[in-house]
């Protein structure tokens, strides 16, 4: 930066205003996202320390001068960081203090935060840095690599605002995202935010800007400090800065002589302060003011005081101190409330008091003098105990009330003053009483000065009787301690009466509505007779077949049902030989003789090709090569296998010898070594059997070339080297150890260890012994969980179960459960490709069921469908008897349990099925505990179905269905199956732009770890390296420590399971890989860590972290892998925009190369060609015509033959003409014909993005992401997998089990998604099962300690989420009471209540959960949609149906009810259907505010922005429906309060009583020998739910009854807030107090109909907005067809207006 001379803050506005219309312009744009998305140790971020500060010091709760719950505020949000996996640090600026200066209260509070988390926590504090401009934080940044800062967007002040904004902007400049405190929400596991991402722009901003912006930032300081001096002048005067610190440095060296003892900060401070206080107003203010006379202190309003009150000021102090010092947390909780504000002149005191209190903290002597104990630095001041003192003193004392202190705080009390009339020397400060010797009153008198609390508010404590097996069961046990109203209580006596609504409007809330099932479009209706029908299912039917055929090349297989078989052991000897008939024998021979016939067949084919393959390879060697392998891969003769492994050894050799051979070689090519080896190994390996004497000599002769001496003696054993003498010996050797070249050149190609015994049960392949272990527990109707890296097999496992089940019979059911639409699709594919079978009529092998459509779902024996449907079949009552056939349920990606979205309904499947499951992951980081809770849910039910046994054996007897056996012969056991080995290595990458071209650096992975963390937790478990990557360890570990004792040992030539071998496995490198490991870590632990830490050193590339902007380079990055041989690949990025964009930027690189190439002539001509292609066919045309009205001469034939021939020649030099440059695209169009491309293209002729996915699909290119059709998603993957395409850009979607496998994987984007578990996922892509033996990641744009991260973090442990809702405990008491077999029913619904993964293990979070369900319970039946019996009622059914969008469902019924809708759906003329377009509109509003919920940030309302089309900001409800809300709530909000205080008895109160984070107790011996304290302290009733930090500041119970009320105020052992309550609010504030605004896009959308107006006004993602706008449109049908379902009027007002709405809305969103 250049030092310029500062301008004038006036001059700089401009740019002031700018930076801050830049910051809020990009707020529309920012994310509402999950900050710790799944790291068990996340990536590193920053939390700037003042905007923490200025967020906890707005909350609502807290008051002015409480510095105790302020702390408390603080720790609850860094611990929240913390147990959620956060990895921070928190920075405070030296200059940041400059914006305090007008807040005087507020400094000291920042000193005492700063060195509370210094001394007092683990917080990782900076306080180094003066300013976000200076070099050290700029180096900081660039060695930290931050993912992003949280900072506030607004000050105290527009001056603080301000320096808040330079903050983001220099971040953004450094690349370092920000994330708001501004409306940030917290769940069990995860934080959510706003996240505004760095972007190219903003880097070059600063860059462009920075001379300026430094100038106008050097002015904003100025003006800080003028306002430091001009406020330390108003109350000081002339007193100077540096005085006052001299002061405050000579006050505490003399306590240092009067208290030499160790000491605490409490008593040093109090003494202290008050001390400088006196000494400052006594020495240095003016001496009118000390002479002052108390006389008519009365009418003393203004700011000038005399000494007598200041004393008294500071004895009030001091006594208050006492309090802090002798009162623990819950006696001082119990505290009054005063409410009368103190007069202006001690407002004024306290300003100068806390200068003081500020100017002793941040006195560096303070802590450097002597020990002292600084643990209660959070308790240095409560001025709302102060105040409460001071009333006592100045009105109850004054008035004759004189209560005795006790002897205790009389004693400390004493202690602190007599010190501070030691420390203030220059006068005397009188004796410690007494307390107040002015008149002055320093409050001020108010009608109701004391808080109370208001009881009569509060809700009767009780629950409503409720009596049913289900609340039996499950709550019984603790209902005998819980309050209940007894039967005429008003409450019970006047529960909702649903029958008045109904006969008001003739409508049955009570009739069963359709399921979600039924109004899930079919894609085909099977007993249609219409032949488009017909025609659609053929086609569905033959691209099922040609999707399915893109997966894999399995051919499909018959199925005929064989009924249940006994298991046979497979594994079991045969004891004796078995007596072979006549029959076996002469089958026995004719095998021989087909045999015998197959290898003769071999045989010629081989003659025929041997002379060409041959040929080829002396041609070229790799050809020839590549072709010998083809034909050894479809040969199944192992002789003659061996005579072609033998004609290419000698290729190789042969080629090997004139390599070497040729002059001017500098360095040899060890490719050929490379293909000569793997010739010796497959021989040595595969066929030793075979080999005769003169081939081992010659593998042996071959061996000896290398100077592979001893491998050569081990295969022949002779002296006999034939023409290879001492000198050739050197030519021909490849200059390295054999075990050495092995792992360095041929690590890839290491054999892997597979078992050769086939398994009758598998035909395809011979299983390994971990699949055959997978085999045996679906054998055994077993269930498992399955952790086994991605390509290694395991989904062999469901295909196994399900065609086991297809054999069986033509009723049971396999479930196949998947993550995503798109899984769901490729499996169902995949099933039918494998699979036919003749089945009944009406019946189908395979179906799905997804949201959006349904196709055979309960007439299939293999249903493919996403986890919320199957919890839709799952829990409908009257679908019970299909959920019977299920035997099998298999959940892939069961990871998704841990998810952000949707993972309750994992939890609720798993324990709800009966059947056994296979549950399959790759990525599981505690697969033991989540095998534990399984098998917990699976002794329930086998519990479960030893009661029911009976029932079921006497129903099978009556000819039941003959599934039900299955539920005799299942087992309960559930095995956990782990399997840790990839078929391929992977390699990794580091990109990086140098010189505008793109670097790539390898990657090792040991150089992501630090002898600490080696230390501590040693090597990750899946931390794996290739051979040539543990060969470059040894290398490193020799060249640090010369001296290295295991040197020889681990020698790649010495290392015992490589000593002689020409076969190195790779179970061998394997384990030469963990020998290494074991040693390095031995290094650290046996006292060698300097050596450890110089070999992770020496790994590390120390790649420049700079990838320039995102879109512009990545073309470039493109072609650079392109050109290396690394495609096809798949390009992670976690933004929808920038993966079309990045797709797009490389089809349009392409299109000017091509534009480039292309011959200024080429349009011209082309031109021509089309102008004579025209006239040729309109001349034969009419030809043709002529020869149809009479018999054409010989002659005329011949010319029109001529004419065709021209035009076909044109046609064809149009197409070179016009044809794509090979070099111009990345399409292979060898792969597949023009036929194939033409019917996957015409696949999406209608899709939205279907003519640009075909344009760039040309160039080989494609994206992929959620947002898409599963057309448009279809096309990406079939013509990828095909080899095609081979470039896409993708979201993290892709990795959830789509089979889209690569050669290399390109992490292109940092992003708060990228974590370890979605790093596993995603780089598992990497390497395709028998094409590529190794797998590539690349990291463009990945910070480096991002990467080191990445590799070395753990995935996630699976925890459980919150499991109940409203609507999940109505839907299962609709299961429960309507259920076709009600036991069965009910047995499903105590098993979700009962197991849920949180309270796993936990009671006291059950006695929780049981307490929830409890007030749901309340809830449901006092809104009348459950009986106190536990039966559903009235709109039970509505709610359900709309469980998607808790608690809008609720209250939309609520408004139902209530007749709103009735009231706004008025026609434009009485007996008109329709509604006028104003209605519409004001329903649209209605709808938003419930089911469109998108909040923007608070700040945003202030920003200058022009919108165009939309908006933007949503109205508020209309007034009655506004009104009805707050009733809605308000009675909400009185239950759950009442809820509260029944629970609040479970609360830990040890730990209520202690700070968070730093563990700081202020619990202790109630002081109870002073009757000032049992007064003062007197509210112990109404504080029953509410923290005691928070009863501080004068909080109640009741206090909760208002929804807007933070969380923090309840308290927090309980592990329940108000986000459990269904409460909807009108208005959401953010932590600083601010509305925030909902997003109008609904209501834009349906006024414009514009998508492109909601991208550019509404600043939402196009696919993004289309899934918003599409999940609106199905609500609004879902409730259109449920109204109708229950009215049976007709022309129902409100029917018709949904219908309108939901036929107008879906009209707009299909014209998209």
């Amino acid at each position: 930066m250049t030092e310029n001379n500062p301008l004038s803050l006036e001059q700089p506005m401009a740019l002031l205003e700018a930076i801050s219309q830049l910051i809020l312009n990009k707020m529309p744009t920012a994310e509402y996202s999950s900050l710790l998305n799944d790291f068990v140790e996340s990536e590193f971020f920053l939390i700037d320390g003042d905007s923490l500060l200025i967020t906890c010091i707005c909350e609502k709760s807290l008051k002015q001068g409480q510095s105790l719950h302020f702390f408390y505020l603080v720790e609850c949000y860094l611990l929240d960081l913390i147990n959620k996996g956060g990895h921070f640090a928190v920075v405070f600026f030296k200059d940041a203090e400059y914006a305090y200066f007008s807040f005087p209260e507020l400094l000291p509070l920042r000193t005492a935060l700063i060195l509370h988390l210094q001394k007092n926590t683990t917080v990782d504090v900076w306080t180094e840095f003066s300013r976000c401009f200076s070099p050290e934080w700029q180096t900081c940044l660039k060695e930290t690599c931050p993912y992003f800062l949280i900072v506030a967007d607004e000050g105290l002040n527009q001056l603080q605002t301000h320096l808040f904004n330079f903050l983001i902007i220099h971040c953004w400049a450094m690349r370092v995202n920000i994330v708001l405190f501004s409306g940030q929400a917290s769940d069990i596991l995860r934080l959510y935010a706003y996240f505004m991402p760095s972007l190219y722009d903003d880097v070059k901003l600063l860059s462009k800007n920075r001379t300026q912006i430094w100038t106008v930032y050097k002015s904003l300081l100025k003006q800080l400090e003028e306002n430091r001096t001009s406020a330390v002048a108003t109350l000081f005067r002339d007193l100077k800065w540096d005085t006052v610190l001299e002061k405050a440095s000579e006050i505490i060296s003399l306590l240092k002589k009067i208290w030499p003892e160790r000491s605490d900060v409490q008593r040093v401070f109090c003494v202290t302060s008050c001390s400088l206080f006196l000494q400052i107003n006594h020495d240095f203010l003016p001496k009118k003011k000390k002479a002052i006379s108390s006389k008519n202190n009365n009418k003393q309003q203004g700011s000038c005081l005399g000494l007598a009150e200041m004393k008294d000021f500071c004895k009030l102090h001091c006594l208050t101190m006492a309090f802090l010092l002798n009162l623990p947390l819950p006696q001082r909780a119990c505290s009054r409330f005063i409410t009368a504000p103190w007069i202006k002149a001690i407002q004024t005191l306290f300003k100068m008091k806390k200068w003081c209190d500020y100017f002793i903290l941040s006195n560096k002597s303070l802590f450097r003098f002597w020990d002292l104990n600084s643990v209660y630095l959070s308790d240095l001041t409560d001025d709302v105990l102060l105040k409460n003192i001071a009333f006592y003193y100045e009105n109850e004392n004054a008035d004759g009330l004189h209560l005795h202190l006790g002897k205790t705080i009389m004693k400390d009390y004493e202690y602190l003053w007599n010190t501070v009339s030691k420390l203030v020397r220059t006068f005397d400060v009188g004796k410690p009483f007494p307390l107040r010797t002015s008149k002055l009153h320093f409050l001020k008198k108010k009608l109701s000065p004391i808080k109370e609390s208001s009881q009569e508010k509060m809700p009767k404590l009780g629950f409503i009787p409720m009596s049913s097996k289900v609340i039996d069961e499950f709550v019984g046990d603790i209902l005998k301690d819980l309050p209940f109203l007894k039967s005429d209580d008003p409450i019970v006596m006047s529960l909702v009466k649903q029958k008045e609504f109904d006969e008001l409007v003739h409508w049955h809330s009570h009739r069963p509505l359709s399921d979600d099932y039924d109004r899930t479009k079919a894609n085909f209706n099977a007993n249609s007779r219409d032949p488009h029908i017909l025609k659609s299912l053929q086609k569905y039917h033959i691209f099922q077949r040609l999707y399915g055929n893109s997966l894999e090349s399995v051919s499909s297989k018959l199925i005929v049902t064989q009924g249940v078989k006994a298991k046979k052991d497979c594994h079991e000897a045969k004891s004796k030989k078995k007596h072979e008939t006549k029959a076996e024998l002469i089958a026995k021979e004719n095998k021989k003789r087909l045999l015998a016939k197959e290898e003769q067949k071999e045989e010629q084919k081989w003659n025929a090709l041997s002379l060409s393959i041959e040929e080829e390879m002396k041609k070229n060697l790799n050809s020839g090569i590549k072709k010998l392998e083809d034909f050894l891969k479809s040969c199944k003769s192992n002789s003659v296998k061996v005579q072609g492994e033998m004609v290419g050894l000698m290729a190789c050799l042969k080629t090997w010898k004139e390599h070497c051979k040729a002059e001017g070689k500098i360095r040899k090519d060890l490719s050929i070594v490379v293909q000569m080896m793997k010739r010796i190994q497959s021989l040595v390996d595969k066929y030793s059997e075979l080999l005769q004497e003169a081939d081992w000599k010659f593998i042996a002769k071959c061996l000896k070339y290398l100077r592979f001496d001893e491998l050569a003696s081990s295969l022949y054993p002779t002296q006999d080297t034939d023409d290879i003498n001492k000198k050739k010996k050197s030519k021909y050797s490849v200059g390295i150890g054999p075990a050495r070249f092995q792992l360095q050149y041929m690590g890839h190609y290491l054999v892997r260890e597979e078992r050769k015994d086939p398994d009758p049960r598998v035909q395809d392949f011979i299983p390994d012994t971990w699949q055959r272990e997978l085999l045996d527990v679906v054998d055994n109707y077993e269930s498992a969980v399955i952790v086994a890296p991605t390509s290694s097999g395991k989904t062999y496992a469901s295909y196994y179960c399900m065609e086991r089940v297809l054999k069986e019979s033509d009723e049971g059911v396999v479930v196949y459960v998947a993550p995503t639409k798109a899984l769901v699709n490729q499996v169902a594919a995949t099933v039918q490709h494998r699979y036919t079978k003749n089945l009944p009529s009406g019946e189908a092998l395979c179906g799905v069921f997804t949201r959006e459509y349904r196709h055979d779902a309960l007439n299939c024996q293999v249903l493919v469908t996403v986890p919320a449907c199957f919890e839709i079949l799952l829990l409908a009552p009257h679908r019970q008897q299909w959920v019977k056939r299920i035997r099998y349920v298999i959940f892939d990606e069961v990871h998704c349990l841990g998810g952000e979205i949707g993972a309750e309904i994992w939890e609720h499947l798993l324990v709800m099925i009966r059947c056994p499951f296979l549950a399959l992951s790759a990525t599981i980081s505690n697969p033991e505990r989540l095998v534990e809770w399984l098998q917990s849910t699976r002794h329930y039910w086998k519990k479960v179905d030893s009661v029911m046994k009976p029932n079921i054996a006497s129903e099978t007897k009556a000819g039941y269905h003959a599934q039900n056996n299955f539920q005799v012969q299942q087992s309960h056991k559930v095995r956990l199956v782990l399997y840790g080995e990839r078929y391929n290595d992977l390699e990794k990458y580091i990109c990086s732009v140098k010189n505008d071209d793109i670097c790539f650096d390898h990657y090792h992975p040991c150089a992501a770890l630090t002898t600490d963390h080696i230390e501590r937790y040693g090597f990750p478990s899946d931390l794996a390296l290739s051979p040539r990557e543990s060969l470059q360890l040894y290398d490193t570990m020799s060249l640090i420590w010369k001296e290295w004792p295991q040197a020889q040992n681990l020698c790649p030539e010495n290392f015992i399971h490589f000593k002689n071998k020409v076969v190195i496995k790779k179970s061998d490198a394997r384990k030469y890989e963990e020998s290494l490991k074991s040693e390095l870590t031995s290094w650290v632990k046996d006292g060698n860590i300097k050596q450890a830490k110089k070999v992770l050193k020496h790994l590390n590339p120390h790649s420049e972290f700079r990838s320039g902007n995102l879109l512009e380079k990545f073309p470039l990055l493109v072609e650079k892998l392109s050109e290396m041989n690394q495609l096809p690949a798949i390009f992670f990025i976690f933004s929808l925009k920038n993966v079309e964009m990045c797709a797009e930027s490389v089809g349009k690189s392409l299109e000017k190369k091509q534009e480039e190439k292309r011959s200024p002539k080429a349009d011209k001509e082309a031109h021509v060609m089309v102008s004579k292609l025209q006239k040729f066919k309109k001349s034969m045309e009419k030809q043709k015509i002529v020869e149809g009205k009479k018999q054409q001469k010989t002659r005329k034939l011949d010319q029109s033959l001529y004419h065709e021939a021209q035009y076909n020649h044109l046609l064809q030099s149009l197409e070179e003409n016009l044809k794509m440059p090979q070099d111009c695209t990345y399409a292979d169009y060898k792969v597949i014909d023009s036929e194939y491309l033409q019917m996957v293209f015409n696949r999406v002729k209608f899709e939205r993005k279907g003519d640009q996915l075909k344009a760039l699909a040309r160039r080989g290119v494609g994206y992929h992401y959620s947002a898409m059709s599963a057309k448009e998603k279809q096309l990406v993957e079939i013509l990828f997998r095909k080899g095609f395409i081979r470039v896409v850009t993708a979201t993290g979607t892709l990795a959830l089990g789509i089979n889209m496998p690569c050669k290399s994987v390109v992490f292109a984007q940092n992003s708060v998604y990228l974590d370890a578990l979605n790093y596993r996922q995603m780089s598992g892509r990497a390497g395709r099962r028998g094409q590529d033996l190794l797998g590539n990641v690349y990291f463009f744009d990945i910070p480096q300690p991002k990467v080191e991260k990445l590799i070395k973090s753990k995935v996630p442990e699976l925890r459980g989420q919150f499991p109940f809702s409203i609507t999940l405990i109505l839907r299962l008491l609709l299961l429960a009471s309507k259920a076709d077999d009600q036991e069965d029913g009910q047995a499903k619904v105590l098993s979700v209540l009962k197991h849920s993964l949180l309270s796993f293990k936990q009671p006291k979070i059950m006695e929780i959960l049981k307490l929830y369900f409890l007030f749901t319970l309340q809830f449901l039946v006092k809104e009348g949609y459950i009986d106190r019996d536990g039966n559903p009622t009235g709109f039970a059914g509505l709610v359900s149906h709309l469980h998607y969008h808790e608690p809008s469902n609720l209250v939309f019924v609520n408004f139902l009810v209530n007749g709103l809708f009735h009231k706004l759906c008025q026609p434009t003329k009485k007996g008109s259907k329709r509604f006028s377009e104003d209605t519409m509109q004001k329903l649209v509003l209605v709808l938003a505010n419930l089911f469109g919920r998108r909040f923007l940030p608070a700040k945003l309302q202030d920003a200058d922005t022009k919108f165009y089309q939309s908006k933007v900001f949503l109205e508020k409800l209309p007034t009655d429906f506004k009104a009805a809300l707050e009733d809605y709530n308000s009675k909400v909000t009185q239950d759950f309060t009442s809820f509260l205080l029944i629970v609040s008895r479970l609360a830990d109160m040890k730990q209520e009583c202690e700070l968070p984070l730093s563990k700081t107790q202020f619990i202790g011996q109630e002081c109870a020998d002073s009757p000032l304290v049992a007064h003062l302290m007197n509210c112990t009733q109404g504080r029953g739910a509410v923290s005691p930090f928070v009863s501080l500041s004068g909080n109640f119970d009741d206090d909760l009854l208002y929804p807007e009320i933070p969380h923090r105020n309840i308290l927090r052992t309980l592990g329940i807030s108000y986000a459990q309550a269904p409460l909807l609010l009108p208005q959401n504030f953010d932590s600083q107090g601010r509305r925030m605004p909902l997003n109008a896009y609904i209501l834009d959308f349906y006024k414009h109909g514009s998508l492109k107006g909601l991208v550019q006004d509404n600043r939402i993602n196009e696919g993004e907005a289309y899934n918003l706008l599409k999940d609106f449109s199905l609500t609004v049908k879902s409730i259109s067809v449920s109204l109708r379902e229950l009215c049976e009027n007709e022309d129902d007002n409100v029917v018709l207006a949904f219908e309108q709405l939901s036929e107008t809305f879906s009209e707009k969103f299909k014209k998209i």
